[in-house]
């Protein structure tokens, strides 16, 4: 039995859906813009990659992370040929702050909010009927758990398809605590570059289907197969990862997937542009992927639509399924000076093309050291 994409759906700052998502990003095109959301006079960093989807300038409304995930989830069902109709269909939705906005609007502003709303099961069962939900909110690793949890129930025969999403959106008191950590104010999400100052948050949703399939056959509608997520907690640290948790992580996810590291073609990137996450990350793959004759394609998509956090590991995972069919490979933008851990990494700096791609890894690592990593096939 094998793990089937078979549908695919999302949203962020610089596109409506998947498919316009992934050509801005094989573009080189930035959601970075000037922060909306709130008074930016506030903070030093000034910049965030929003979805620019308020009613107006400076007024922000609730509710907006729920729209988001309706859509992609809609999105991914009519992709898979399904109907919008989920019931005993479990939907795993991973997440890092929920509709945190929408409880500091209610407390700061008295926005109306019901705070059943915290829960996405609640529209969720409204728009589709879902009266399986479930939410991960394993930090930012939060999609990747949630991944991971579905190829359990698809594998154990407890479902034969699932819907694995994430999202987040951008709050105010979590963006002011990361003005208060950085000593410099970032200006943009910078991975693996010599000058990167540290993340800035992005708006998104993310969701596939999952369906079971037979070994060695291709299903109607399939992309790519999950080969294995691999999983580990840590808790080494309350933010700093650590190097050597990771490298395991990699491993557990080549051992399930039952590859070898020179199999792989493509690596996303967790690549927060943070100094110590940056460094790990780096560390770990040089181990990892030490003695292959030629090392695997690597970008990093935060660099173009922030650190969409709960929603960054799935955000990853379709744009590497993209990349497996279409051979384009999207640039890491603002990686002018790399850092010396990254020297012999064939990390993207510009839009490439290559049509040889049929197996990627995908990074996802989390504050206490939650960490994911998925390898994923492309189903031809």
């Amino acid at each position: 039995m094998s793990v089937l994409i078979t549908g695919m759906g999302a949203v962020s700052s610089v596109g409506e859906d998947a498919r316009s998502t992934f050509a801005a990003l094989s573009e080189g095109r930035s959601g970075l813009a000037e922060l909306r959301g709130f008074d930016r006079a506030k903070y030093r960093a000034r910049h965030a990659y929003e979805i620019d989807d308020r009613p107006a300038p400076g007024v922000d409304q609730p509710l907006r992370a729920t729209g988001w995930l309706l859509r992609a989830v809609a999105e991914a069902l009519a992709d898979a040929g399904l109907p919008e109709d989920l019931a005993d269909v479990p939907v795993l939705v991973g997440t890092t702050l929920r509709e945190l906005r929408s409880v500091e609007l209610s407390w700061c502003e008295g926005t109306a909010f019901d705070a059943a709303r915290l829960h996405f099961g609640t529209a969720l069962r409204e728009r589709f009927g879902a009266d399986r939900t479930y939410t991960v909110a394993n930090a930012c690793s939060a999609s990747l758990y949630a991944l991971g949890l579905g190829t359990d129930l698809l594998e154990t025969g407890e479902a034969d398809t699932v819907v694995v999403a994430g999202v987040d959106t951008i709050t105010e008191s979590t963006y002011g605590l990361l003005d208060r950590v950085y000593r410099e104010a970032p200006e943009s999400v910078r991975p693996f570059d010599r000058a990167r100052r540290g993340m800035l948050q992005g708006d998104g949703a993310a969701a596939v289907v999952l369906r079971r399939g037979s070994a060695g056959t291709s299903a109607a509608r399939a992309y790519a197969r999950v080969r294995g997520v691999g999983l580990n907690c840590d808790a080494y640290h309350p933010s700093a990862p650590d190097s050597e948790s990771i490298g395991r992580v990699m491993r557990e996810a080549h051992g399930r997937a039952g590859i070898k590291p020179s199999d792989v073609d493509l690596v996303l990137l967790h690549g927060t542009g943070t100094p110590l996450n940056d460094e790990a990350e780096a560390v770990a793959l040089a181990e990892v992927f030490a003695g292959v004759p030629r090392a695997p394609r690597m970008t990093a998509i935060k660099s173009m639509i922030g650190h969409t956090a709960g929603a960054s590991g799935l955000h990853s995972l379709i744009t590497a399924v993209q990349s497996l069919h279409s051979g384009r490979v999207p640039p890491t933008l603002g990686l002018d000076e790399p850092i010396d851990e990254v020297a012999d990494f064939r990390l993207a700096r510009e839009p490439v093309t290559d049509a040889g791609l049929s197996l990627a890894q995908v990074d996802s690592f989390g504050f206490g050291g939650l960490n994911a990593v998925a390898v994923v096939e492309k189903v031809a």
